[in-house]
């Protein structure tokens, strides 16, 4: 299967030097290309990406916001991988809360970006452990007691044994391929099981799922 990636960056030179970075790749192609947020959501619209490559900080419209329409669009089945030069926590929890499947730095190294595209398009989410550490800081509140709770809450009993194993990995920002090695399994299995606990838990994606697991003692 070739991944379908759109590139959004208001610098030519930029985008340039992305598209030649994946296009070397055989299983990725890129199928278009943005200056700005309004062009994007057009473009993505249009052209049906599985991957939107998204600055922050452009013209008529930030990325964030595209980033929020884009992923409000039923009609739009595309993961967004944010790429920015700034490193910035208002930037990261505007993204992901906006709808978007990874945060990625633009002075990463080429195989990095191609990394960020494989994971993006597999369903997962693209959370370096230390951003996962930053998103827990930020959203799970510590708990009141000195030891951490060890046991899930019977609020939850619904999750099976293999679920919960599943989630406690995604909790340590592994990727399905990664979950699916160490238990022993296959990557379809993996994204039915990353389903499931989802729709169980009620969360819209796997960054809230990992906050839960760190608020329930999984983690």
């Amino acid at each position: 299967m070739t991944i379908r990636v759109l590139l959004v960056d208001d610098h030519a030179v930029m985008r340039a030097g992305f598209r030649m970075i994946l296009e070397s790749e055989p299983d990725i192609a890129v199928v278009g290309e943005a200056a700005t947020g309004s062009t994007a959501v057009a473009a993505a619209s249009a052209l049906r990406p599985d991957v939107v490559c998204m600055d922050v900080q452009m013209p008529d419209m930030d990325g964030i916001q595209a980033t929020r329409l884009l992923a409000a669009d039923a009609a739009v089945d595309a993961a967004i991988v944010i790429v920015t030069t700034f490193d910035r926590d208002d930037y990261l929890f505007e993204a992901l809360s906006a709808g978007a499947s990874g945060f990625l730095l633009k002075n990463a190294g080429p195989e990095e970006l191609v990394s960020a595209v494989r994971v993006a398009a597999a369903g997962d989410a693209l959370l370096a452990p230390e951003v996962t550490r930053r998103v827990i800081a930020r959203l799970a509140p510590a708990s009141p007691s000195p030891a951490p709770v060890t046991t899930p809450p019977a609020a939850t009993p619904e999750l099976t044994d293999r679920e919960t194993d599943v989630l406690r990995l995604v909790a340590q920002a592994m990727s399905n391929a990664e979950i699916a090695s160490a238990l022993y399994i296959g990557e379809a299995t993996v994204k039915t099981h990353v389903s499931n606990v989802l729709q169980k838990l009620g969360v819209r994606d796997r960054v809230a799922a990992v906050v839960w697991a760190h608020r329930h003692g999984l983690a």
